[in-house]
Formats: C-alpha cells, sequence, structure tokens
C-alpha cells in the first residue's frame, strides 16, 4: 500500500508508523475525571467503513498525518496534516 504524503508525495506505507485512530487528538482535559481518561485510553471502536488514523512518517519528513481511509477495502480517501486538522478543530 502507498500513501500519499502532502510532503513527500506518495511513498510506500513501510515509511509510515500507524499509531491508532485519530480521535487520539482529541485528548481530555488534563483534570477530566477518571471515566474520561479510561475511555480515551482503552475504548476504541473498530467498525467497517470510514475510519481516520494517525500516521507518522517516521522514514521521510517527520510530518504527522491523518489519513482517511476504508478499513474493509483499504482504499485511502485522503491524508491532511495533523496540525492543519486540528487547526480546524
Amino acid at each position: 500500500m502507498r500513501l500519499p504524503c502532502p510532503v513527500c508525495g506518495e511513498r510506500d506505507l513501510r515509511e509510515f508508523s500507524c499509531v491508532g485512530g485519530a480521535e487520539i487528538l482529541d485528548r481530555p482535559d488534563p483534570e477530566a475525571a477518571d471515566a474520561a481518561w479510561d475511555a480515551y485510553l482503552h475504548l476504541r471502536e473498530n467498525a467497517p467503513g470510514e475510519a481516520r488514523d494517525l500516521f507518522y512518517h517516521e522514514a521521510g519528513c517527520a510530518s504527522w498525518l491523518v489519513v482517511t481511509r476504508n478499513r474493509t477495502t483499504h482504499e485511502i480517501l485522503g491524508v491532511e496534516l495533523a496540525r492543519d486538522v486540528k487547526a480546524k478543530a
């Protein structure tokens, strides 16, 4: 599989590390209740269909990327720099 890095162009998947769903960008407040942190750290949905995952371009530009993909077909639907996604929020 190949990912289109917004900085480097299309690259082999082996250059990237996937660290999980992009919802990890939405961290609870440091003073949030234990239940909020428990849900953030341990509860993950892995349903078929569209997903947003956070990737690190380890062997390239060192950018953090939000990759939108189909979990069933592995089709890449979009790639954005994580900093841009965070700025929109």
